[in-house]
């Protein structure tokens, strides 16, 4: 008999799948090494199991995807391990922290942080992931709804006069680059810094996001510059500006 834990993590990868075929990772019928056999060889190490693959995918199927063959597609395709294997946070990217269980709603959606700690530099990042949520602050504001907000000060002034020194941004993350529609403002989080630009993709010759081009306001101090895509990438797109706080 199937473990329930297994039961679920095969769920967890039904739907990591078709988040996978919507993003254009996948594409069923492809022949050009996108297909669900370029897929069940990168996975299951043979080209000719695409029908186990498929099994995966059938809910009424006795047959379920295990632990390896789920960390290899968190490591190959940018999953996010946690989700996959533990069921915590999201399919794709950082997972913003939640607020303490028990603790009074009232208190706010959107988690309130400095620029170090969500960038993920150093020790300010350290304390940004670990359990001790005390620390956290939350605040609400009419209008700004739903889970996964996160606001920050910015520092410096890269994108004077649309956003000033001093300013405070909120933020929602975004599932990946092929989500970004160019020239609007997000926050870019990569490797332990943090832009807010304008942003811009930068296509490969196969259709995919591989870098970002980020423009400041203030063009005439900053120079645009790009940005590599990849598994650190993560997204965020700037929903309200909050200023003379």
């Amino acid at each position: 008999m199937i473990q329930e834990d297994r039961i679920q993590l095969n769920e967890r990868f039904i739907e990591v799948f078709n988040l996978l075929v919507e993003r254009g990772d996948i594409v069923l019928n492809d022949r050009g090494g996108r297909g669900i056999g370029d897929f069940a060889e990168k996975i299951l190490g043979n080209r000719g199991y695409g029908h186990i693959i498929r099994a995966f995918l059938n809910p009424k199927d006795k047959r379920v995807i295990d632990y390896r063959h789920a960390r290899a597609i968190c490591r190959l395709y940018n999953v996010n391990e946690a989700f996959l294997i533990d069921g915590i946070g999201t399919p794709f990217g950082f997972d913003l922290p939640k607020a303490k269980e028990g603790a009074n709603v009232s208190q706010g959606n959107i988690l309130f942080t400095t620029v170090e700690a969500f960038a993920g530099s150093g020790e300010a990042g350290a304390a940004a992931g670990s359990a001790a949520s005390e620390d956290r602050e939350y605040f609400s504001l009419p209008g700004v709804s739903g889970n996964g907000l996160v606001a920050f000060p910015v520092d410096g002034n890269s994108m004077e006069p649309v956003v000033m020194d001093g300013d405070i941004l909120i933020c929602r993350q975004i599932s990946g680059a092929h989500e970004i529609k160019d020239n609007e403002i997000y926050a870019v989080k990569s490797n332990g810094a943090l832009w807010v630009k304008y942003v811009q993709k930068i296509m490969d010759n196969r259709g995919r996001v591989h870098a970002l081009k980020l423009i400041s306001a203030n063009n005439l101090e900053f120079d645009p510059f790009e940005e590599e895509v990849n598994e650190h990438t993560r997204l965020f797109r700037v929903i309200r500006r909050i200023s003379n706080v």
